[in-house]
């Protein structure tokens, strides 16, 4: 790992339960609201910001609109003339933006330099929503005859993890529960007022009806508009605002330890390889650990939180092994002995996650982080956990295709 920290000043996010679209407000409206926020919420002045990451997936299906970067420039006119670039990774893009602003700082080009995701898919209907989504399968060649090519591809996973290690539903189910109820929170939550009986994540086709396969509703995750930002600082610039806003250097969260991986694009390889191998996907795994081991973490079980992808509960199950929890198929023992809870030893998405908090592709790998570093930095307000110092974080993109996980602490 480079020698040169990378720090987070703080960020902000958009309230994920607004419709941007009934609005009748753009995208634009809602970058510019999550960067004002961040700026109002951190005390940084525009001209401090020396470059500019954007993530998002796919704007330009969604919304007609390339060029991010230049967009957000046009928002702050005061930006004109820092570099400025998008990124692309499905549902890690932001995460990939996370990446892209770390090399400038850790190479020393860059003393400050903002990161922000976005994503709005509510202004089309559920059916167009889901097939531009489908952009991050390999087109043409899988999902083909899939009315919702996600919910079909993950139920797949769900399928390979019955017939391999058997599952029980009531355990995914679980999983729905325990972020619902954390989200509930959460302020910026898009599920935080929703009132949910048990019956909502029982197999139930009145209440929780099949969407594809062997996938229920609350199986899940939502359709989300949103953005998040964030600022990441170099040791130099971190030193400097902490002396000018009263704070200790050690006690602003930085980022302790990252891996990136990726596998071929379609689940039907990663499936047929999970059979030669101890774990399912095995780089999603090396990933996490290549995150521990850049933090000294010699085991995950040492984390004080989880800020997972759970674009369905059966990615979650996948990622409570693959940090090492359990071995492989027998995530069901941390969500039995409530390991993953709220107040259990090792709480899991906090925030809500993607189910319950959101899921605004572009910018879900930017709120991770921001969640891991309020939590670290004692700013998470109704879902502060008692003790955080250091937070995992994954986030991946497609059937598990590209894979980014991150420490955040102190």
């Amino acid at each position: 790992m480079p020698s040169n920290r990378v720090f987070i000043i703080g960020g902000a996010q958009t309230d994920f339960a607004r419709n941007w679209y009934r609005e009748k407000l753009e995208i634009s409206d809602v970058l510019a609201d999550s960067f004002e926020k961040a700026l109002v919420a951190c005390k940084v002045d525009l001209k401090d910001i020396e470059s500019l990451h954007v993530g998002n997936f796919v704007a330009d299906l969604f919304c007609g609109q390339g060029l991010l970067g230049g967009l957000l420039v046009n928002l702050f006119p005061e930006l004109s003339g820092i570099p400025s670039s998008r990124h692309e990774a499905a549902c890690a893009s932001g995460s990939m933006a996370i990446f892209a602003a770390m090399r400038e700082i850790e190479l020393g080009l860059y003393d400050l330099v903002a990161v922000s995701g976005v994503e709005v898919m509510r202004n089309v209907d559920g059916q167009t929503a889901s097939e531009y989504l489908g952009a991050a399968a390999w087109v043409g060649h899988e999902a083909t005859t899939a009315r919702y090519p996600w919910v079909h591809l993950f139920s797949r996973i769900k399928e390979h993890y019955r017939e391999q290690f058997g599952l029980k539903d009531e355990h995914l189910a679980e999983i729905a529960k325990v972020n619902y109820k954390n989200a509930r929170r959460n302020p910026n939550a898009q599920t935080r007022s929703w009132t949910l009986t048990e019956e909502y994540f029982a197999a139930n086709d009145s209440t929780n009806p099949i969407v594809e396969g062997l996938l229920r509703k609350s199986d899940c995750g939502r359709i989300t508009d949103g953005s998040a930002t964030i600022f990441l600082a170099s040791e130099r610039f971190a030193s400097q605002y902490a002396k000018e806003h009263n704070l200790a250097l050690e006690r602003i969260p930085y980022i302790k330890g990252w891996g990136h991986k990726t596998a071929p694009i379609t689940l039907a390889y990663k499936l047929e390889q999970s059979t030669k191998t101890e774990y399912p996907f095995p780089h999603l795994k090396a990933a996490i650990e290549d995150a521990l081991s850049g933090a000294k973490i010699a085991s995950a079980s040492q984390l004080d939180a989880i800020e997972t992808h759970d674009c369905f509960t059966i990615s979650e199950y996948v990622a409570i092994e693959h940090f090492g929890l359990t071995g492989p198929g027998e995530a069901w023992k941390r969500i039995e002995d409530n390991t993953i809870d709220f107040k259990g030893s090792l709480p899991f998405n906090p925030s809500g996650g993607l189910i319950a908090c959101g899921h605004p592709v572009g910018a879900t790998g930017v709120r991770m982080m921001l969640d891991a570093y309020k939590q670290v930095a004692v700013k998470a307000e109704d879902y502060q956990l008692a003790e955080c110092k250091n937070v995992g974080i994954l986030n991946i993109g497609g059937s598990f295709t590209t894979v980014a996980s991150f420490v955040v602490g102190i």
